[in-house]
């Protein structure tokens, strides 16, 4: 196998789990809406697919897999998305210094991912993709020992076979999986990423990218001194049981930003917008149905990058430079790069910093409030990427800085951070809202780091988190019947409450999480409530007369409420 095959079977398989990500996706069984894993496994290999397809003929195996684990790790989103680049990254390790590698080489070098997967997560659940990698690597490496002179198709082959007998096996691992009739999500899609590569190894042919025909809304050049930051495309798998009006995705679209294209067809929504807040369009897109692809671009940093590039030929060539090249030199670091650049590093003029992800205006200007210095939007169904937690750390201009990731899907993208920055990083594991402030009130500026870092992860047992939200499918949990759009609690990340009503259903999550050691309650209220409904709420709750009460406008989307119980 040479530098060439593989390129064309990672770009291969990118291409096989971007058409498969809705099957991925209709296979998780926790009907709140989510950053599904099919999405973030889609984006994660993709974000290598656009390096590889830059690549000439004759590079090495090395040089691909070096380019694919860089580019997957700081792509990676989610758990599932975060665990591919991982087996990517060892796959990396394995074919360090090759310029072709064997059938058995390359099953050595998986081996080496199976390896990396596992140690990054502290408890490893069985029945995950952890499972279906390390028996399909067993099966290959197994097939190549009683096979010593198998061409590499017959030896990926095995690995699949062995992929596949491990992904049917899941549900017997897990229950959650047997009772909802399936298999595990990231297991089926590392199997579409190997028969993607088997494709090129097999037949020489890289599958198509289904969804590249359709070029959804053109992509709008920004006007000079335009103030919208982010071209934002996506195209949406329609529910069709889902009466809302496309025209009010318009409408949304229209109230938040520019350059506004919507196209509507029975199976699809594709549209394209100019706007400072991608995260509300997502959000906004999620309720007509499943999103497919998802294109988001800094066209303001794209617009700094050329007319830097512009100044750098001018003084070359002794011309003068163009207009505004000048400012764009001088821009320094308060936006972003690319994905594609190391992200740009301020000067460190303090010891600690923080950084926090949030979706919501009100809720980020909490965390500023309260000592955050840097916030990433992001959270429930839409994960950032460790390249944007890189960026926010890189941007805060501490020796030592504190990550709140504030939802377990994103704590693993956090994590990866540390081996890409010289600043020392440390994650603490908030998994909510809640947990993320109660982490940040608990810090004080005369302790160690050591004791610091301590005592925010001791406050995470302090608060306890109610959220109310929709249910995306419908689904059977915990002996509980929900049906699509029905209201749900949340009682610290546990389905306890399913109610056709938002207020009633929160009021009932306070009751359950309050007792009589309860004395503050804090309602953040978002997408989908009123500033009504949140009095209506405070005044129930406050029938509890030990009780203080407070309510915020928290703007967040997806989740209608919010609720930290102290």
């Amino acid at each position: 196998m040479n530098g060439a095959l593989l390129r064309d079977a990672i770009i291969s398989a990118s291409h096989n789990v971007q058409n498969n990500q809705q099957d991925v996706n209709a296979l998780n069984v926790f009907p709140v809406p989510d950053g599904d894993t099919g999405t973030n496994m889609s984006m994660t290999i993709s974000s290598a697919c656009k390096e590889l397809e830059k690549m000439p003929d004759d590079c090495t195996v090395t040089q691909v897999a070096k380019t694919t684990s860089s580019a997957m790790l700081r792509g990676a989103r989610g758990n599932s998305g975060v665990i591919l680049s991982l087996i990517f990254r060892g796959i990396n390790k394995g074919l360090k210094g090759m310029t072709e590698a064997s059938p058995r080489e390359m099953v050595v070098a998986l081996s080496y991912g199976v390896e990396s997967a596992y140690k990054a997560v502290m408890q490893p659940t069985e029945g995950t993709i952890l499972t279906v990698v390390r028996m399909a690597t067993k099966a290959g490496a197994a097939y190549g020992t009683e096979h010593h002179d198998a061409p590499l198709a017959d030896v990926w082959q095995a690995v699949i076979d062995g992929a596949q007998e491990a992904l049917d096996q899941t549900p017997e691992l897990l229950p959650v999986l047997k009772k909802a009739g399936v298999v595990d999500a990231g297991g089926q899609g590392l199997v579409h990423v190997l028969r993607g590569m088997q494709s090129v190894f097999k037949d020489g042919v890289i599958i198509a990218d289904a969804d590249a025909e359709p070029a959804a809304a053109v992509k709008a050049e920004p006007a000079e001194g335009a103030a919208l930051t982010y071209s934002t495309e996506f195209v949406v798998k329609r529910n069709q049981s889902c009466d809302k009006d496309p025209l009010g995705m318009r409408a949304f679209l229209e109230s938040i930003g520019d350059d506004v294209s919507v196209d509507v067809t029975d199976k699809k929504i594709i549209a394209h917008a100019m706007t400072d807040a991608p995260d509300r369009v997502l959000a906004e897109a999620l309720k007509f149905g499943e999103l497919t692809k998802i294109t988001i671009n800094n066209v303001a940093e794209e617009a700094r990058k050329a007319a830097k590039k512009a100044a750098k030929e001018a003084a070359a060539s002794g011309e003068t430079a163009p207009a505004g090249a000048a400012a764009a030199e001088a821009s320094g670091p308060e936006n972003a790069p690319s994905a594609a650049e190391p992200p740009v590093s301020v000067p460190i003029t303090k010891d600690v910093g923080f950084v926090a992800v949030a979706a919501g205006e009100g809720i980020q200007q909490m965390f500023l409030e309260i000592g955050v210095d840097v916030m990433v939007s992001g959270g429930q169904t839409m994960n950032p990427s460790t390249e944007d937690i890189l960026r926010a750390v890189e941007q805060t201009p501490a020796s030592t800085v504190f990550v709140l990731p504030n939802n377990k899907n994103i704590i693993l993208a956090a994590e990866q951070v540390e081996d890409l920055t010289s600043r020392t990083v440390i994650v603490i594991p908030t998994r909510t809202i809640p947990q993320g402030i109660a982490a940040m009130m608990q810090y004080n500026e005369t302790d160690s780091v050591e004791e610091n870092h301590l005592n925010m992860k001791n406050a995470l047992d302090s608060v306890g988190t109610a959220q109310v939200t929709f249910a995306a499918r419908d689904s059977q949990m915990d002996g509980l019947n929900i049906k699509e759009g029905q209201m749900l609690g949340m009682e610290n990340g546990s389905i306890t409450v399913v109610e056709n009503d938002a207020v009633t259903c929160a009021h009932k999550l306070v009751k359950k999480l309050t007792n009589r050691k309860t004395s503050m309650v804090t309602i953040f209220w978002g997408e989908g409530a009123t500033e009504e409904d949140a009095d209506k709420l405070v005044k129930l709750v406050s029938k509890n007369k030990n009780l203080e009460v407070v309510a915020i406008p928290g703007g967040q989307p997806v989740y209608s409420f919010i609720i930290s119980v102290e």
